[in-house]
């Protein structure tokens, strides 16, 4: 395990929820978080701006570096790149949270849905790696982390939202082309999804309130993530990870703690047999 004291990491989304878990799992080593977002000012419905974020980081033990940034503008993105080298003179770790989901048929998808989730999800994951690869090419331990399923060609992941599917896979195609491209420089890209639903502002949006019942929260995939990114990068790459199954095999036997309510029975996520 690689410590993460003194290491600098992007994440992308880390207003709230999962991204959020993240920063504050990683600032307990007293790593540097930048907390990218587009959520400066309190959100009417949204729980978490990047400055509450930041607080929660520093008071975790982390340094925190809050920017807004919208992850569909290449100015911003390497605007975000460059300040962060600014602020803590490396990167090197970069999480690809920000996400856009409509779960809708071909029929009912408005094409300006299907840009966004085509552009936050597929290409602010290609944008944002290509930004920080000349800083993770330097790191002694460089890794990328896409939030993104595996790959599963089954028609019934297809059918019922196939703007969505499209969007997320290929989040994972780039996690498979850049972990064979950036072997050479030691840059570990791997995807981690999770098993169950996992209690979201989506599952809000989706399911509502009874829906969170049946979640895990974020803090599963925080955890499946540092063990991720605290491995080796020439030792784990190319690969698509579940939560669940990824900490097994670390060694964690007890997931009871990671229900929203441990009285109901867990959903399984998309993409997940």
């Amino acid at each position: 395990m690689v410590s993460l004291k003194g290491k600098t990491i992007i994440i992308t989304g880390a207003s709230r929820g999962i991204g959020r878990a993240i920063a504050l799992k990683c600032a307990r080593d007293g790593a540097n978080l930048v907390v990218a977002g587009k959520t400066k000012e309190p959100h009417p419905k949204l729980t978490g701006t990047i400055d509450s974020v930041a607080k929660e980081v520093e008071a975790a033990g982390g340094k925190a570096f809050p920017v807004q940034v919208d992850v569909r503008e290449e100015s911003q993105v390497k605007a975000m790149v460059e300040k962060t080298v600014q602020t803590f003179g490396c990167i090197d770790i970069l999480v690809n949270n920000a996400g856009a989901i409509s779960l809708t048929a071909t029929e009912d998808t408005p094409m300006k849905r299907y840009d966004l989730m085509q552009d936050i999800n597929t290409r602010a994951t290609f944008l944002c790696s290509q930004a920080v690869l000349p800083h993770l090419k330097k790191s002694k331990n460089p890794h990328i982390l896409n939030l993104s399923p595996p790959i599963n060609l089954d028609p019934k992941w297809l059918k019922n939202h196939l703007a969505y599917t499209l969007s997320k896979y290929g989040m994972t195609m780039c996690t498979l082309g850049m972990a064979a491209e950036f072997k050479e420089y030691g840059i570990a890209v791997n995807s981690l999804w999770p098993k169950t639903l996992i209690a979201t502002a989506a599952i809000d949006m989706l399911l509502g309130e009874d829906g969170k019942k049946k979640c895990r929260t974020p803090e599963i995939m925080a955890d499946a993530a540092y063990a991720i990114i605290t491995t080796d990068s020439r030792k784990l790459t190319g690969q698509t990870l579940i939560d669940e199954d990824f900490l097994r095999s670390r060694g964690v036997k007890n997931f009871d703690h990671y229900s929203f309510d441990p009285n109901s029975n867990l959903l399984p996520d998309l993409f997940v047999e």
